[in-house]
């Protein structure tokens, strides 16, 4: 077994593991300075809108030996506007001037045409109306909206209302770091980014869900015991969980490393920028809200219940009284309702360690058939 697959094992019978919830509150703190800092970007920067949400027009060229920045200081002087230029993989170039209207629109080819030397019919010029970008943003929002309500209802139904408000927390915590990402690096926010916002959230949900379903089957019943405490519980649970998380999050996040600084950088295709940021820092901020913010949010909220309150006074009353008389807790007692996946403690009796099933083996088990009589049917 790997070195990684071997932690996993370790990890999921609690013989090693991180202290998540005992120390959630240092890393809400790292999530609330992270997320002021998002919304500062965005209050002082502001996203950079592509020409989709403003309107303009966009020229697309032949093939030409003008770089992108002198094409980009021609287009800016002939239209007055901060213009976009990007290499094509044909050799010609992508000119992306806002906020332009037809009159301006032909000046500004004529214009390029004279200093790219280039003739004006070989410039083709698209002019974008803002209308079509609002009308993407508008249905985005409204999708985004019900999306929010319906993981509400469903994580309400399928495990409980904590668990649903744990969850919406930590997607409006995953898109507003995103956001502020984009405000801050300055990069254009097109379609291809909504998208990305989009397909993120669900990417965020199901790596919260995985712990949840962990949670929920291993905090049954967890009032008929006395080993562990529901924070405890919630603890296990995303040890348990934690190399399933990482490997998913490494395995998604390599291709779109690859999009975003190889694609975007490496090979100057800036429109894979658009889409590939927003995905590797809502794949990166959905991981860690997963991890270090839902499940120890959740456990905060339990925690406040009369029963799991009274069932923590239990588990340290009995662990004190064990304690002081230096002896390790008596679990003996303890009925079915044990919570799911724990495991002894190093100052148990070795026999707890034993599987029901290996308890019952052995000579004992075949005493009806009699002492030297041989297994199998009787001639």
């Amino acid at each position: 077994m790997s070195r990684l697959g071997d932690l996993g094992a370790r990890l999921y019978r609690g013989e090693v593991g991180y202290d998540f919830v005992g120390k959630r509150k240092f890393w809400y703190a790292i999530s609330i300075l992270i997320t002021i800092a998002a919304i500062a970007g965005l209050a002082v920067r502001g996203l950079n809108m592509g020409i989709e949400f403003k309107g303009g027009a966009v020229f697309n060229t032949p093939k030409t030996s003008i770089s992108v920045a002198a094409a980009q200081e021609h287009a800016e002087e002939a239209s007055g506007h901060d213009a976009i230029v990007q290499k094509l993989g044909n050799g010609g170039l992508r000119i992306q001037v806002t906020e332009l209207n037809t009159a301006q629109a032909d000046k500004v080819q004529a214009q390029l045409a004279q200093d790219l030397d280039i003739p004006q019919e070989k410039i083709n010029a698209d002019l974008v109306g803002p209308s079509w970008g609002k009308q993407i943003a508008n249905k985005a929002w409204t999708g985004l909206g019900i999306f929010m309500i319906l993981v509400v209802i469903y994580l309400a139904i399928a495990f409980e209302w904590r668990m649903a408000v744990a969850a919406l927390i930590a997607l409006i915590h995953d898109l507003t770091i995103t956001v502020g990402v984009y405000a801050l690096v300055g990069f254009e926010v097109t379609p291809g980014t909504v998208i990305g916002l989009l397909t993120i959230l669900g990417y965020s949900l199901y790596d919260t869900v995985v712990v949840f379903d962990s949670l929920k089957e291993g905090s049954k019943d967890i009032t008929k015991q006395t080993r562990f405490t529901y924070s405890e519980v919630a603890n296990r649970s995303i040890n348990s969980t934690l190399v399933r998380s990482i490997n998913t999050t490494v395995v998604a996040l390599l291709p779109v490393a690859g999009l975003l600084f190889i694609g975007g950088g490496v090979l100057g295709a800036g429109m894979l920028n658009d889409i590939s940021l927003s995905l590797f820092v809502g794949l990166a901020a959905g991981a860690y809200s997963s991890i270090f913010i839902a499940t120890p949010l959740v456990a905060d909220l339990k925690e406040r219940e009369p029963s799991i309150k009274a069932l923590k006074k239990r588990v340290l009353a009995k662990r004190k009284a064990a304690a002081a008389k230096g002896e390790a807790p008596d679990y003996s007692d303890e009925g079915p309702g044990e919570p799911r996946g724990s495991e002894p403690d190093d100052g148990e009796p070795a026999e707890r360690d034993i599987p029901p099933a290996a308890a019952v083996a052995g000579p004992r088990s075949h005493g009806g058939r009699g002492r030297g009589r041989p297994s199998g049917k009787r001639r």
